[in-house]
C-alpha cells in the first residue's frame, strides 16, 4: 500500500524533500522555540496579549469523529471545524499580511482545518512556505488528529513548525472504537477497534517523533461522558511518556447532525476536577476557547469578522408587517460581536428590533454566572465565601433581562439554558456581528409566531 499510494512511479523532487534531521539542529533551535512558546497564547497561559491567526486552507479530513460535523460557511458557531470561507495558499498569504498590518501583536500562524492540517498537506505546506519566505520570524503552529504525523514529522520540522496540537481521545482501541466512525488511511477505510488502533499507533509514534525533533506538542482531549471520562488520566500518562508537554481537557460541543448530538455534556465542575487530577501528572491548559478554523486576534478578543472579505454585506432583513418591539440581551465583550459565553457576562448589551430595524438601547449589569475556576471547583455547588449561589445569580439575571425575549451568546451551559427556557426566554448560540445575530433571532421569533397563528387558524 505504501509503494502504491506514496511512492509508485513518481520520482522524488530533491527540492521538495525536507532537510535531514540532526540533533545539532534541534539543540540550536531549542532556545528559540522556548521564546516562541512564551508568546504563543495556546501554549502559554501568560501570553494572552498576543494574537494568532488561523488560516483555513485544509478542507479534507481523514477520520470521522462521532462528535464532529464540519460546515464551511457557518458564521453562527464558534468551535473547531468551522470557517466562513476556505482559502487558497495565496489567499492565506494575502490575509496574513492584511491582518499583520493592523495587529501589531500578531505572533502565531496556525492551521487548524477546517479538516485536518495533514490530510491536504500540499495546501498546508505551500501556505507555510509562502509566509516563511516573507516573514522568517513568525511562529508556525498546526492542529491534527495525528494519523499522518509519522509521515510528515520531518516535513514539519523542515518547514519551521515549532508547535503542534494533536487530539488524542483514547489510548485503548476499545474506547476509541466508540469515538471514531471510520479512519481513512493508505487507500483503505477502517472502522471499529482496527481503525482506532491504527489511529492510536500513528498518534503516539507521531508525538514521539515531534518531541525528538524539538517540536513542542500539546494534546487535546475531548471529555465524553460515559465513554472516556474515566479513561483520561491514562491518556495523559501515555502522551507524557511520548514527550507531550501539556494537555488540554475540553468539553464536547454538541453539534446538530453528529452522532453525539444528544450526548449529555460534562459539567464545568467535572472538567475542572479532571484537569486538577491530571495536573499532578502533566501541565494543564485552563484557558482554551475551542477556536474556529478562521479565528483571528487574542484568545479573549476574536476579530475574525473584521477581516472577512464580505464583512460589509447586508444581513437578511425581516418583513415589516410586525410592529411590536422585540428586546434581545446580547453577550459581547466590546459591543461589536457576539463573542462571549453566557457565564462570563457582567454586562448585557440590550438591542431592540422593530419593523426590520435593529437598534442598540442600553447596557445592563448582571452578576457573572460563572465566577471562574474557584466557582467551578471545590464543593461544586457554585457557592463560596461571599459569593451568590448559581440560583441567586440566575434570579438576579432574570430580574435584569426579564423583559427580553431572547438571550444571544457565543455559548451557554445546559443548566442556564434550561432555566432561561423555563422563564420563556429563548437562547441563540451565535458568533459574529451583533446586528446580524439580532436579525436572525428576530426572524426565528417572528416566524414561530406566524406558524402558531396559522396552526390556530
Amino acid at each position: 500500500l505504501y509503494d502504491k499510494y506514496y511512492t509508485g512511479d513518481k520520482a522524488a523532487d530533491p527540492e521538495e524533500k525536507a532537510p535531514a534531521f540532526s540533533e545539532k539542529t534541534v539543540d540550536t533551535a531549542a532556545a528559540l522555540i522556548a521564546e516562541k512558546t512564551k508568546t504563543h497564547p495556546c501554549f502559554s497561559g501568560c501570553a494572552g496579549n498576543y494574537a494568532r491567526i488561523h488560516l483555513p486552507v485544509a478542507k479534507k479530513c481523514n477520520i470521522q469523529c462521532n462528535y464532529c460535523l464540519r460546515k464551511f460557511d457557518c458564521p453562527n458557531e464558534s468551535r473547531p471545524g468551522i470557517t466562513t470561507k476556505l482559502l487558497t495558499p495565496e489567499e492565506a498569504l494575502e490575509k496574513y499580511f492584511r491582518v499583520k498590518a493592523e495587529l501589531s501583536n500578531l505572533k502565531v500562524v496556525g492551521i487548524a482545518g477546517p479538516g485536518d492540517a495533514l490530510a491536504e498537506f500540499e495546501h498546508t505546506k505551500k501556505t507555510l512556505r509562502l509566509i516563511r519566505a516573507e516573514d522568517p520570524d513568525v511562529t508556525f503552529c498546526l492542529s491534527t488528529n495525528g494519523l499522518l504525523l509519522p509521515q510528515f514529522a520531518d516535513d514539519l520540522s523542515g518547514l519551521g513548525v515549532s508547535h503542534v496540537t494533536v487530539t488524542v481521545n483514547a489510548v485503548d482501541p476499545k474506547i476509541g472504537a466508540k469515538i471514531y466512525q471510520r479512519v481513512d488511511h493508505m487507500g483503505m477505510t477502517y472502522t471499529g477497534e482496527t481503525g482506532a488502533a491504527i489511529l492510536l499507533a500513528n498518534q503516539l509514534t507521531g508525538i514521539k517523533m515531534l518531541q525528538d525533533r524539538g517540536i513542542v506538542c500539546k494534546v487535546n482531549i475531548v471529555m465524553l461522558k460515559g465513554i472516556n471520562d474515566g479513561h483520561i488520566p491514562e491518556v495523559v500518562k501515555k502522551v507524557k511518556e511520548q514527550g507531550c508537554s501539556i494537555t488540554n481537557i475540553m468539553q464536547m460541543i454538541p453539534v446538530k447532525g453528529s452522532a453525539f448530538e444528544n450526548m449529555p455534556l460534562t459539567s464545568n465542575v467535572e472538567i475542572m476536577e479532571m484537569r486538577q487530577k491530571c495536573g499532578t501528572l502533566l501541565d494543564q491548559m485552563y484557558h482554551c476557547r475551542q477556536c474556529r478554523a478562521d479565528a483571528v486576534g487574542t484568545l479573549g478578543n476574536d476579530e475574525s469578522a473584521r477581516f472577512e472579505e464580505n464583512s460589509g454585506g447586508e444581513y437578511k432583513k425581516m418583513p415589516e408587517r410586525h410592529e411590536k418591539t422585540l428586546l434581545f440581551a446580547v453577550a459581547s465583550k466590546g459591543g461589536m460581536l457576539v463573542d462571549q459565553h453566557f457565564g462570563h457576562v457582567s454586562d448585557f448589551y440590550i438591542y431592540e428590533y422593530r419593523a426590520g430595524a435593529v437598534k442598540f438601547k442600553e447596557r445592563r449589569g448582571v452578576p457573572k454566572y460563572c465566577g471562574g475556576p474557584e466557582d467551578c471547583g471545590g464543593t461544586g455547588d457554585g457557592t463560596g465565601s461571599g459569593m451568590l449561589s448559581k440560583e441567586d445569580k440566575m434570579e438576579k439575571i432574570f430580574g435584569t433581562i426579564g423583559d427580553c425575549g431572547c438571550v444571544i451568546a457565543m455559548r451557554a451551559g445546559e443548566a442556564p439554558k434550561k432555566r432561561l427556557a423555563e422563564k420563556g426566554i429563548r437562547f441563540l448560540s451565535y458568533y459574529g456581528k451583533i446586528e446580524e445575530a439580532v436579525a436572525e433571532a428576530a426572524a426565528t421569533v417572528l416566524n414561530e409566531k406566524e406558524n402558531k397563528k396559522e396552526a390556530i387558524s
